[in-house]
């Protein structure tokens, strides 16, 4: 490999290094938020729940939704 090349990697990797230090930061935040809301009563399995639906779109969350109370009946969960 040429020098530039080796730079260039170098520079990825040292990137890819910053990218996972601001990764780790972000997940630290991310469970302190859940830990004061645990802290002031909430149900943190629920609020994760929600953050999951609230990412999809309106038609699979509602597809999802369908399916799921398929499979309540068919199980006798009502």
């Amino acid at each position: 490999m040429s020098e530039t090349t080796d730079d260039r990697l170098r520079l990825l990797i040292e990137r890819v290094e910053r990218l996972e230090e601001e990764k780790k930061g972000i997940s630290d935040d991310i469970r302190d938020v859940y830990n004061e809301a645990k802290a002031v009563g909430y149900d943190v399995k629920i609020m994760r729940q929600i953050v999951r639906l609230r990412k999809m779109k309106p038609d699979d969350r509602r597809e999802m939704d369908m399916v799921l109370e398929t499979y309540r009946s068919a199980l006798g969960l009502d």
